[in-house]
């Protein structure tokens, strides 16, 4: 009986999803918080203990979400991860390229080091340094966005237009984090998410913001779109820049007509993109699981409904 342990502390329509369509195929897969797991080094025990695989450890796991906390807190989770790929479990994503896209400034740097385009930014930990950066970029026309090092859905970031917004610039954490805005020139806002599984374009919807952030938990409206071979050409190359089994890779177009890298999500929700696209998400990313990590594993043989 082959086993799959979900990783999530919420796990929602998308951990149904997942959980559905691997029982559909003969695997039982469990909800699991990385909060509950633990690491022993002790003679007759396994490396790694997660709740409700004491006895085995699970034939691969399904990362959808790490919690947040203090630096070591999510460390240890990220710990969990990586010592369970040592382990020879198979990890999708797996904790490098979680840390890699989690971590905006590592994001932009690997963007910018593979030649793919994505807006300036700087990272300082000093507020004068901001404040230099900011105002510079300010008096040369351009508006800017501080966002935190770690998070997602829109939280926490906010829109520099005017000197006197800088009197609210605040670090994250002690790290200012500036990125240029990008206009996309037109009436409203949007932006585009293209979901890569196993370096293939998927699935590609146009996100309408209802204000400058398109967020679809921030009330951003869905739209499906055609495949756009320069989209999906630099999505396919973020994804690999960061060495991902599955991505939601963020792009918006400039004024001018040119493309930025914005977001290269990997743990990416897809309840927006399939309410447009029609493409059976969860199914695409089980079969990739299962094809590349469990061929030789055992199904179980009787599925649960």
């Amino acid at each position: 009986m082959a086993r799959i342990a979900i990783f999530t502390e919420d796990p929602g329509w998308h951990g149904a999803q997942l959980r559905n369509v691997f029982a559909s195929k003969g695997y039982l897969a469990e909800y699991v918080s990385l909060t509950d797991c633990k690491i022993t080094v002790e003679p007759d025990q396994l490396p790694v203990i997660i709740p409700g695989f004491e006895q085995s450890l699970p034939d691969a796991v399904f990362v959808r979400g790490v919690p947040g906390g203090s630096l070591e807190e999510v460390v240890f989770y990220l710990d969990i991860l990586h010592a369970l790929k040592l382990l020879q479990v198979p990890v999708y994503n797996d904790a490098r390229a979680i840390e890699r896209s989690v971590d905006k400034a590592m994001t932009s740097l690997l963007l910018k080091q593979s030649g793919l385009p994505t807006p300036p930014t700087w990272v300082v930990r000093d507020r004068s340094q901001a404040l230099a950066i900011a105002e510079k970029e300010l008096r040369n026309g351009h508006r800017l966005l501080t966002k935190p090092l770690f998070g997602s859905q829109g939280e926490g970031i906010r829109r520099i237009e005017k000197m006197t917004d800088l009197f609210w610039l605040a670090s994250s954490h002690g790290v200012y984090y500036l990125q240029r805005f990008v206009d996309c020139g037109e009436t409203g806002y949007s932006d585009w998410r293209v979901f890569i599984i196993n370096g293939r374009v998927i699935g590609t919807m146009r996100r309408h913001g209802v204000c400058w952030l398109n967020n679809v938990a921030r009330g951003a409206k869905c739209e499906a779109v055609q495949f756009d071979t320069e989209m999906s050409d630099l999505a396919m190359a973020a994804t690999k820049a960061l060495n991902m089994d599955y991505a939601g890779v963020d792009i918006i177009c400039e004024a001018q007509g040119n493309h930025q890298i914005i977001e290269v999500n990997s743990i990416p929700a897809w309840k927006g993109l399939q309410s447009v696209c029609h493409v059976d998400v969860a199914e695409l990313l089980v079969e990739d699981l299962v094809g590349r990590y469990l061929a030789n594993a055992a199904p179980w043989v009787e599925a649960i409904s």
